[in-house]
């Protein structure tokens, strides 16, 4: 649900510092809001401070969130805890091979591009899929 920026409220939160938000507000401004916020019923923030952030030096006046219901403060701080706990990072052997990934898919070799172009001509030529 979008709900507007300035209806969301901060109280004690876990985290005081917001680190590293230039590189999400450059991911959030390229592809958007992935995971959306949390807040209670009464729109106060549980979980996404980074991303509330973010949106807010982007200058967005809505953003997506998830409204819980019928929550009390010790839920609220799990919650807390576990989205903040719960993420694990790429390791530097799945990280480098992604990225080799999207290089190639970025920049195919010839007989990939020359395949992609048979393909789409045969798909003009004759409007079906391949």
């Amino acid at each position: 649900m979008q709900i507007p920026l300035e209806k969301i409220k901060i109280k004690h939160r876990v985290r005081h510092e917001l680190q590293d938000i230039e590189a999400l507000r450059d991911s959030m401004r390229r592809y958007g809001l992935l995971n959306p916020i949390t807040v209670n019923s009464d729109y106060v923030l549980i979980a996404g401070a980074r991303r509330l952030e973010a949106a807010r030096q982007l200058g967005w006046h809505t953003i997506n969130a998830v409204i819980l219901e019928e929550t009390d403060a010790v839920n609220e701080l799990e919650i807390e805890i576990e989205e903040n706990v719960q993420r694990s990072n790429f390791t530097d052997d799945e990280l480098m091979s992604a990225y080799m990934r999207l290089e190639k898919l970025k920049n195919p070799g010839f007989f990939t591009r020359l395949w992609r172009a048979i393909v789409a001509f045969f798909k003009r030529l004759f409007g079906k899929k391949y």
